[in-house]
């Protein structure tokens, strides 16, 4: 994991006193009044600057090291955390850390009230003005569309661990409804996040647990068909175990033309299932997402002439223009000369194992990527950068453009201001930090009786880890198991004796 130094900003301030004229000194409460407030303000600063990480790293820290009991009494006793504008996130984290401490009724509780907060999101004017004048981490935090898309995964992945299935196809559709939403709000940008096929696949195995196995048919080939579309799924190949659940379910409804159809699109054939004890699916979700930082960029003013002035970047070929309705804002506007603006980046955490297996009878099973969480989050920021831009540098010229003009009424004002913008201008750092770098996943059938399944994880440096899970086969047993490796396991956890026998393909 990367770590992040703390990083201030230097302002500009002014201590000019005239002392041979009264007229023009600021009266002497103003003075300590100034630079009182002007130490506080800056204390604010040291750590206002801090990312939404940095004032969080203790909890992260806690969640890396499994010490999941800890990590929750910490986040109840976050007053911070709970507050308006930061309570989706307390909601989704609390959600997390009861699905990995296995009480999925309690984490459904979290991710239920979290759903419930997004859905009835509205748009706080008196919140967005502030932010013009502040930053816009003032206002409640509002999802991406992929953490969306990922509460109702793991609330779907909770109700089917209870064998919940009736509840666990009600968040199959809501998911549904939620991507039929993305794709209506983005037709017209076909190159960015909009489809999600492992949402697609989720909603498959959730209608497959209920005996709704041609609507899994319909929800497996419409994740077929994002990974198939025109830019593909973020570099992802299609799962050869998809294809595979295409062929089983149509052939099992009788879809002889579907079947046709596939086998010439797969080059493969279908073949009838063995999974006459049930079956179980391994859900790997590895490592941990992306956390928000910040950077700068830096604009030029300049008179671009008919009543507009423009901010330009030469580095990234962008110009935003201003218009102005006289030339004292035109002046004010040039007078900037340049500013700096800050904007939210994403930092990738890197995963530490890197291939992953389940052993099972002596057999070997690999699992397959089907959700880059990593990637979809980076992506979703680019596809939005320049609405961003737009927005930051408004709010900033709106700060400086206050600051000239108190400045110009009083000069204690005016440098007042001056160091209230640096405090408040940064870039709105949040986002939900306990999601999986990644998800990988394996179908088995699984033998009568106690069947003992090991999932066998490998690191780059060629350390391992295993995870033993034991299902009861019989007739029409189905299981869903999700599993999120954590940081200490990595160096808690080695078993290479355990895999010296084993053949590796």
């Amino acid at each position: 994991m990367k770590s992040f130094g703390l990083v201030t900003r230097r302002s500009r301030s002014s201590s000019k006193t005239n002392h041979q004229s009264k007229e023009y000194a600021p009266p002497v409460r103003g003075i300590f009044f100034m630079k009182s407030l002007t130490y506080i303000l800056v204390g604010v600063f040291l750590t206002g600057c801090a990312t939404y990480y940095q004032r969080n790293v203790h909890f992260q820290s806690l969640v890396n090291q499994g010490s999941l009991d800890k990590a929750e009494s910490y986040l109840e006793g976050d007053k911070k955390m709970k507050k308006e504008k930061n309570r989706v996130l307390f909601l989704l984290n609390m959600g997390f850390i009861n699905h990995m401490q296995q009480d999925f009724e309690e984490s459904n509780r979290y991710f239920n009230e979290a759903d419930l907060a997004i859905e009835d999101f509205q748009k706080n004017y008196a919140r967005e003005a502030l932010a013009l004048i502040t930053n816009p981490e003032v206002k409640p935090y509002r999802v991406e569309d992929f953490e969306n898309v990922m509460i109702h995964y793991y609330k779907a992945i909770n109700y089917l661990s209870l064998r919940q299935f009736e509840s666990s196809l009600v968040e199959a559709r809501r998911m549904n409804l939620l991507l039929d939403r993305m794709n209506d709000k983005y037709k017209d940008h076909k190159n960015r996040y909009q489809a999600d096929a492992f949402a697609h696949l989720i909603m498959g195995i959730s209608y497959e647990a209920s005996g709704m196995i041609n609507d899994a048919f319909i929800a497996y080939r419409n994740a077929y068909n994002v990974f198939n579309g025109e830019h593909g799924y973020f570099g992802i190949e299609v799962p050869l175990q998809l294809k595979k659940d295409i062929l089983r379910t149509a052939a099992h409804v009788g879809l002889g033309s579907e079947v046709a159809y596939y086998e010439k699109e797969f080059g493969m054939k279908s073949s009838p299932s063995n999974n006459e004890f049930g079956e179980a699916i391994i859900l790997w979700q590895n490592g941990m997402g992306p956390v928000k930082d910040e950077f700068s960029i830096d604009f030029i003013a300049f008179d671009q002439g008919n009543g507009v002035v423009s901010f330009r970047n030469e580095e990234l070929d962008l110009s935003i223009p201003y218009h102005y309705d006289d030339d004292s804002k035109r002046d004010r506007l040039l007078a900037l000369q340049f500013i700096r603006v800050a904007f939210p980046k994403y930092l990738e955490r890197p995963i530490y194992f890197n291939e992953s297996w389940i052993e099972l009878d002596g057999a070997k099973f690999q699992l397959e990527l089907i959700e880059d969480v990593n990637a979809i989050a980076f992506k979703t920021l680019e596809d939005r950068f320049l609405r961003e831009i737009g927005v930051a540098l408004s709010r900033l010229v709106l700060k400086k453009l206050t600051e000239i003009q108190l400045e110009e009424q009083h000069e204690v004002l005016g440098a007042l201001a001056t160091v209230t913008n640096a405090v408040t201008e940064k870039a709105d750092t949040r986002n939900w930090q306990t999601l999986p770098h990644s998800i990988h996943y394996a179908r088995i059938a699984l033998s009568q009786g106690d069947t003992e399944v090991i999932l066998k994880l490998k690191s780059r440096d060629g350390g391992f880890h295993r995870a033993p899970f034991t299902f009861k086969g019989e007739k029409g047993a189905f299981f869903v198991q999700p599993y999120h490796n954590l940081e200490h396991l990595a160096a808690a956890s080695w078993d290479k004796a355990a895999t010296r026998n084993v053949k590796h393909n």
